[in-house]
């Protein structure tokens, strides 16, 4: 660990702190970084917008693209004060953030109150052993919009 490590994760730790404090959501704080410098933040805002997803790596990475006019982060690196649930993992792969730092680990959160034991288990079960119902509907309809992106000349690939 460097101190430009350690001050960008003290930053993060620090929004979690404050956005805590001020009744944002739960005790979780994030930055994303690119080339030494903050270009997005953000800490956990659920209950206080009832966003379930305003989660601080969510928060930051949506600001980071704001802020650079990308949904591409490849050359940005993301610091948060614990270790990402996996809403907040897809979140990171999605925008191809390479590397990330965290705090507290995902057991440090569930000691805590934040579990997310469950979504882990979840994720690797066939559909039809989830306790989350998930049912096919419509699909012929559906492949229309498919077929026309893929037809779609000035398409933005992600």
């Amino acid at each position: 660990m460097d101190n430009e490590q350690a001050k960008f994760m003290r930053e993060a730790l620090r929004l979690a702190q404050e956005g805590m404090e001020r009744g944002d959501g739960g005790p979780f704080g994030c930055v994303v970084v690119r080339a030494g410098e903050i270009v997005g933040r953000g800490n956990n805002r659920v209950t206080s917008t009832n966003d379930p997803t305003a989660h601080a790596e969510v928060v930051a990475i949506r600001e980071a693209c704001q802020h650079l006019a990308t949904f591409q982060l490849e050359d940005c690196e993301l610091y948060t004060s614990c270790e990402p649930c996996p809403m907040c993992l897809a979140a990171i792969y999605w925008s191809r953030i390479p590397r990330v730092f965290y705090a507290n680990t995902r057991d440090d959160a569930a000691a805590i109150g934040f579990d997310d034991e469950l979504l882990y288990r979840e994720i690797p079960l066939p559909q039809d052993q989830r306790r989350l119902r998930m049912e096919p509907l419509l699909r012929e309809e559906a492949q229309a919009a498919f077929r026309a992106w893929l037809a779609k000349p000035d398409k933005v690939p992600y």
